[in-house]
């Protein structure tokens, strides 16, 4: 079974302690979620595992959302149904239940990753849409010019597309999702181009990641940009990220047909 923590977290996050503002900073972005939207396709029925707060659940199909966290179900707004309290390794469902599923910034928390892919796999009669984060790419992110700490908990905790596909079988694409400016869900590269934004501690707290490191690294990580940012050193580096549309960094979109 699952180990869990006392609200129910699955993964390496508690989100009981840090999950308390996250949907203020998670929020989905209109954009994104097209792109979710489109992968989807046809489907009527969508499992959604991880589903956090709610991000990027269509409201126009049926949805079944699947989340760990007490923390994170509280937060689900009023027009999404109650999530069913599980883990993405042994889901309460039937084979072929659903048309298909989804699952967001969520399979780097599994503790079983092939156990919950093989239970996706297991339930869903369609695609599988996956939006994760390529650990080929997590460090390329200016982040790691200050805090490259950060982005090597990142990096380790993803797993690669060739592992994803692995699990699920079928039929597999793998593209790169192109970041939008202001983008308004708050992981790590989405303030590409508005570097001060990291420098506050919800923002911080939002992104998991950030809650695995030393606190000295985070400390550093502020001081340190918050310098740069007074003299001009982000923006002479930088500059050119903040009016640039769509920030191409390790956000990939991965669709598994049966």
């Amino acid at each position: 079974m699952t180990q869990r923590m006392q609200d129910g977290s699955a993964g390496d996050a508690d989100y009981g302690a840090l999950g308390s503002t996250y949907s203020r900073y998670r929020r989905p972005d209109p954009r994104l979620a097209s792109v979710i939207t489109q992968a989807l396709g046809e489907a009527r029925t969508v499992l959604n595992v991880g589903a956090g707060a709610g991000s990027y659940e269509p409201t126009d199909r049926e949805v079944t959302a699947v989340e760990p966290s007490a923390m994170m179900r509280a937060q689900r707004p009023a027009h999404l149904s109650p999530a069913v309290d599980a883990t993405a390794e042994q889901l309460p469902f039937a084979d072929d239940s659903f048309d298909a599923a989804m699952t967001t910034f969520s399979v780097h928390q599994w503790r079983d990753l092939p156990a919950g892919l093989a239970e996706l796999r297991r339930v869903t009669r369609g695609p599988v849409v996956i939006l994760t984060c390529d650990p080929t790419r997590v460090e390329e992110f200016w982040v790691r010019e200050y805090a490259p700490e950060v982005l090597e908990v990142e990096a380790r905790r993803y797993p690669s597309p060739d592992a994803l596909a692995d699990g699920l079988g079928g039929s597999i694409s793998v593209s790169t999702v192109l970041i939008p400016q202001g983008c308004t869900d708050g992981f790590t590269e989405a303030y590409f181009g508005r570097p001060e934004h990291l420098l506050d501690a919800e923002a911080q707290r939002a992104c998991s990641a950030w809650s695995l490191v030393e606190p000295a690294v985070i400390d550093r990580f502020t001081r340190e940009l918050a310098g740069d940012l007074l003299d001009g050193t982000w923006d002479a580096r930088h500059g050119a990220l903040r009016t640039l549309p769509r920030y191409e960094g390790s956000l990939v979109l991965l669709v598994a047909e049966p």
